[in-house]
């Protein structure tokens, strides 16, 4: 009965309400006016006077009462009307006024300027966001609880090498990203036909409720590189240590040996043996001498000096060294470097060499060399009409060598001092030939940092 009874009491409207407590506060009036009008206090003439004037009066009084009540809570109800619709700039009026409807004004008008500071802030902190977003060079990548792509920034668009409208809302599987949503927090991943290797960071957080996984990639080639280039400096340290102070005395009690064979009493055929063996001795010792200081002069090789350099210059100075078959010169456009000349001279003649290796043992064909600038750096390449390339995971390494007399010295130089420079080698095979490229990145002067 009480629910049926607040459910009959909400019927009625605000104003009506107003209007029925108006006539209740009248109803004392009328009826003494009933009173006198039956007991023929006054004439039938005066009474309707009378009547008429109170009614005008009770009308004029319960609208206003009416408008004054009605007309600040229509203004306050569309002051939240604006909120709820995120227009923040209306406020209410009568604010300051010491009453219950001027409190409830202040509060509204509070309430108001609170949720405008809150949402220039939201705007600026999104904005913020999108702007970290935009210049972060590690790759980002958003997915919801059914895979699919809902936030990615510049970098990620790069790695994935699409727009962004053919990116965003498809899965992961269509992006080649499924394998990274597999793996664990804090893994190596290495991506197909890409030399960089990304540390994957993995976390999960909540989107209107709905469980979201991001991923960002941080590229770790270079100081796993660092690391890399540490280890073998190490390593051929103490090697050429080790090996050096052997070789050598190993090398002086040969030539001693073979210089006192003379007055050894034998046979001809023992002496011509044994000088034979200390000849291979002391020739081996030699060679592996020789062997372990071009060894170390990786671990040796002396920070650049950088200068300005123009590439066309350098690259025709070493094409003129190379006289076992034509070198074809392309020329590019005119740009300079800051490097160390010396070191890139020797780089360059590295690579020369190999690519000619290359070719003389496929026909003697020529050998290209060209360069051209690709946004920030300039790309130098030297193709090679040999064989191509069998194993290319062990091209830099030192002590790796696929010549007979090689020394696997050459690669791994050439690829120190192109990152020394802020570069890069690459060797790859030939799309439009048989044979080699090998791929020098150097960044431009303007865009280098020591």
């Amino acid at each position: 009965m009480a629910y049926e009874r607040r459910a009959r009491r909400r019927k009625h409207s605000a104003i009506g309400r107003v209007w029925l407590f108006s006539l209740l506060l009248s109803l004392p009036a009328l009826v003494c006016f009933g009173v006198f009008f039956f007991e023929r206090s006054i004439s039938l003439t005066t009474a309707l006077a009378l009547a008429a004037c109170l009614l005008l009066y009770l009308a004029l009084t319960a609208s206003a009462l009416v408008d004054g009540l009605v007309r600040p809570l229509q203004t306050l109800a569309n002051v939240v009307s604006s909120l709820r619709e995120g227009d923040y700039s209306f406020r209410a009026r009568g604010a300051g006024v010491a009453d219950a409807m001027g409190e409830l004004a202040a509060e509204v008008n509070a309430l108001a300027d609170l949720m405008q500071k809150q949402r220039v802030r939201s705007l600026e902190a999104t904005a913020l966001l999108a702007r970290i977003l935009e210049v972060m060079h590690a790759p980002l990548f958003a997915f919801d609880r059914e895979n699919l792509l809902q936030l990615v920034n510049d970098a990620g668009l790069r790695l994935l090498g699409l727009p962004y409208a053919r990116c965003f809302g498809r899965s992961a599987r269509e992006l080649g990203l499924d394998a990274l949503l597999a793996l664990p927090d804090q893994t190596i991943h290495s991506f197909p036909r890409k030399s960089a290797r990304w540390l994957l960071r993995k976390a999960a957080f909540r989107q209107d409720g709905v469980p979201h996984t991001l991923l960002l990639l941080a590229d770790v080639s270079q100081p796993l590189r660092e690391e890399e280039q540490i280890a073998w400096k190490r390593l051929i340290r103490v090697l050429g240590h080790e090996l050096s102070n052997s070789l050598a005395p190993i090398k002086s009690i040969a030539g001693s040996l073979l210089e006192r064979m003379d007055a050894v009493a034998a046979d001809e055929a023992t002496l011509r043996d044994f000088r034979r063996g200390l000849g291979v001795v002391e020739s081996r010792a030699e060679s592996l001498h020789r062997f372990v200081q071009s060894y170390r002069m990786l671990a040796q090789l002396p920070p650049p000096k950088f200068r300005p350099v123009p590439i066309g210059p350098l690259l025709g100075r070493v094409v003129l060294l190379e006289q076992r078959i034509p070198v074809e010169l392309d020329p590019g456009p005119s740009v300079m470097l800051s490097a160390d000349p010396d070191q890139l001279e020797q780089m360059f003649i590295n690579l020369l060499a190999n690519a000619v290796d290359a070719s003389l043992a496929n026909g003697a064909k020529p050998v290209r060399a060209t360069w051209r600038v690709q946004e920030t750096s300039v790309l130098v390449a030297i193709e090679d009409r040999g064989m191509g390339i069998a194993n290319s995971d062990n091209l830099f390494v030192p002590f790796y060598t696929t010549k007979p007399a090689g020394s696997g010295v050459g690669l791994a130089l050439a690829q120190q001092v192109a990152r020394a420079h802020g570069g890069e080698v690459q060797l790859v095979n030939r799309e439009d030939a048989p044979g080699a490229r090998a791929i020098v990145t150097l960044p431009l002067a303007e865009h280098f940092a020591e």
